[in-house]
């Protein structure tokens, strides 16, 4: 029993604990959760480890150390108590992200040690909805990826993640790990994109999913389709896709400057719902 505060990277018999604290907050914590729950505590399946901090002998929040590092329920105690771990162990991340007090507060106890940071995103809304879009007709043509159309929707996803994250997701290990990924979201059906003439017009992928609440990634359109309304019409469709075959709740969070994409998601139906931040490096 431990009975002063303290962090340890958590066990698999730690699982019920874990699952206890991140059921707490299930839409802002579908990502770690979602992780959790296909593979356990145990590393080498998570991609990384999950440290518990304690308090009275009893388990309150928790940080996934991975390749992002994102606290969970974390007060700001538990908070400098992951950033000392976090300084002693190293960075191995390639991003902070998660509620964006508790991220705040980790990256300014990290900065010193850890910066300086390719970016910081301070302000992320979390937008939520938990039925179809009333205002937005779906788009017909928006459907799920099958398996045999990766090469197809790869270079799509290429470009989005390049977009967004102002790197290459194919540089360090030639793509790999990114390519496993995306045929990971294709296998499980959680890729959709409208196609025409074998060209990718619009596509989305439903990144995490848990029972009781799922998240939308990867929102892209090609270029030359811009400014038709396709992110509109194509979220609309993917969220009622999420709501029928996923979870109740359907989430996302988007960078605040991208006015244009707040204002689609509010459109089909998102409200906000709270806010993240991403420290990338």
């Amino acid at each position: 029993m431990l009975t002063q505060t303290t962090t340890r990277v958590l066990e698999p018999s730690d699982l019920d604990a874990a699952l206890a604290i991140l059921g707490r907050e299930p839409v802002e914590n579908a990502f770690v959760t979602s992780r959790v729950q296909v593979a356990g505590l145990d590393p080498w399946r998570l991609g990384g480890e999950m440290w518990g901090w304690y308090s009275g002998g009893e388990l309150r929040s928790l940080c996934y150390a991975g390749a992002n590092l994102v606290p969970v329920c974390a007060g700001p105690e538990a908070v400098r108590a992951f950033a000392d771990r976090a300084r002693r162990t190293g960075r191995r991340c390639s991003s902070i992200v998660g509620p964006a007090e508790a991220t705040r507060l980790l990256w300014q106890l990290l900065e010193p040690s850890w910066g300086p940071a390719r970016d910081v995103r301070s302000h992320q809304p979390l937008m939520a909805t938990e039925q179809p879009s009333t205002e937005i007709a779906p788009d017909p043509l928006v459907r799920r990826i099958r398996k045999d159309e990766i090469d197809m929707i790869m270079p799509a996803c290429v470009a989005m993640f390049t977009e967004e994250v102002g790197i290459s997701p194919l540089a360090g290990d030639g793509g790999l790990l990114y390519q496993a990924r995306v045929a990971e979201l294709v296998g499980s059906g959680r890729s959709f994109a409208r196609v025409e003439n074998g060209k990718v017009v619009f596509k989305a992928e439903i990144g995490a999913a848990t029972a009781q609440a799922c998240q939308i990634q990867g929102v892209w359109v090609a270029p030359e389709f811009r400014g038709r309304g396709h992110s509109e019409t194509g979220m609309a469709a993917v969220v009622e896709f999420a709501l029928r075959d996923v979870a109740p709740v359907v989430s996302l969070y988007v960078n605040d400057f991208n006015t244009a994409a707040r204002a689609a998601y509010r459109r089909v139906g998102f409200r906000e719902v709270g806010a993240f931040m991403s420290v990338l490096f």
